[in-house]
């Protein structure tokens, strides 16, 4: 069951642009009250650009599409409340949970209510040392099936970004750069890495869109947007924070999902908090570039 907000449900009936939005970077990517004011001014920047946001999450095993100031403000608060992919809705749904919805869940639920743009901070991938632990986001397998086009800043550079490539190459993802050839490192906009192709406007991208879908051709899409220059993290910082923070998790036995939420956690601890103001800014940044493709594409679909 979904239950669509009245504004959300308008806005695609009249064929108008919206933009679907993750509450896992609320309820575990930043801390109170940081996390409520983040994601309330993400929707302000969406409206701003002229396309609706529709912040999505799981409330009482419903899952909710176009969450209210209320809402956002008990997930923001709200203890206990569990991050979902794809394995987890079942459950969640038959036990009337509350919960947050990470990459992969989110375009499920935003595919299921037909909205075809999300934005995010940036993709989960394959975790350093997959080699032998098979560590793995489900985000990139939901990529490879769910119709819906997400842009970010790239995977989240506690993450092997090499082979993240690799298993989005294989699954047949496209992995396209706006206004850059090279692949987003999150905090930073440069990884060394090649997106498949530069995408420079949000006609352009919107055009894109169209052609995946009216050839069927099954699948999301990815936008990288790199994080603004004023905004990005000194690399060598960003990078022995991550390397410490890696190495924290190991001694700790941290596993699976909460390698994330862990690792991030410690990186903003471990750069007095400015990586906590680079993700935040990234994500604004992405929603103003999200706002405009959803725009095009609702004006050519």
């Amino acid at each position: 069951m979904i239950k669509v907000s009245s504004e959300v449900k308008k806005a695609l009936e009249e064929g108008r642009a919206v933009v679907a939005l993750e509450s896992t970077i609320i309820s575990h990517g930043m801390p109170y009250p940081k996390n409520v004011e983040t994601a309330l001014k993400v929707e302000e920047v969406i409206r701003s650009h002229g396309a609706v946001p529709a912040t999505i999450g799981i409330i009482d095993g419903v899952a909710v599409v176009g969450m209210t100031p209320e809402e956002i403000e008990q997930f923001g608060k709200r203890k206990g409340i569990i991050k979902v992919s794809r394995r987890d809705l079942p459950v969640v749904y038959a036990k009337k949970l509350w919960a947050a919805t990470t990459v992969a869940a989110t375009m499920i639920i935003a595919h299921q209510a037909g909205i075809e743009v999300f934005v995010t901070g940036g993709i989960g991938g394959v975790h350093r040392g997959a080699q032998e632990t098979m560590d793995i986001s489900a985000d990139l397998q939901e990529l490879a099936k769910t119709d819906v086009t997400v842009v970010c800043a790239g995977a989240k550079a506690i993450l092997d970004l090499p082979l993240t490539l690799e298993y989005l190459e294989t699954m047949g993802v496209p992995v396209l750069g706006y206004k850059t050839k090279e692949l987003p490192a999150f905090y930073t906009s440069h990884s060394g890495l090649s997106v498949d192709y530069q995408v420079d406007s949000p006609l352009e991208m919107a055009q894109i869109i169209k052609e995946k879908r009216d050839n069927s051709l099954q699948g999301g899409i990815l936008l990288t947007n790199p994080i603004p220059e004023e905004f990005a993290m000194d690399k060598d910082v960003i990078n022995n924070a991550i390397e410490v923070a890696l190495k924290k998790m190991d001694e700790q036995g941290i596993k699976g999902k909460e390698c994330t939420p862990f690792l991030l956690k410690t990186i903003v601890e471990l750069t007095g908090g400015d990586s906590l103001e680079s993700n935040i800014k990234l994500v604004l940044n992405n929603a103003a570039v999200g706002s405009e493709v959803a725009k095009e594409y609702a004006k050519i679909k």
